[in-house]
């Protein structure tokens, strides 16, 4: 046991953030649970930057305002342009 003159240290680990592609999926799987048309939905969110499009479920609304929606966009472009076989 420390004395308590001692200085104790506390130590919080930090989550590993998650990448736009993890969100992307969660915020996909979270809509499509509750039953939404998940693209109409991702959809809505990224036209309009209204949060209210993306279900609250699984705190899928939190993490998808972690991001930018721009980053949202170029996953959705590189993912496209991968199953094209663009180059």
């Amino acid at each position: 046991m420390a004395s308590i003159d001692q200085t104790q240290f506390f130590k919080v680990e930090q989550e590993r953030p998650l990448s736009a592609s993890e969100i992307l999926e969660i915020v996909y799987r979270a809509n499509v649970e509750k039953g939404y048309d998940a693209v109409n939905q991702i959809t809505g969110y990224l036209v309009s930057d209204d949060p209210t499009y993306i279900t609250s479920h699984n705190d899928a609304r939190k993490m998808v305002r972690r991001i930018e929606r721009d980053e949202i966009i170029e996953e959705l472009l590189l993912s496209y342009a991968k199953v094209k076989g663009w180059n």
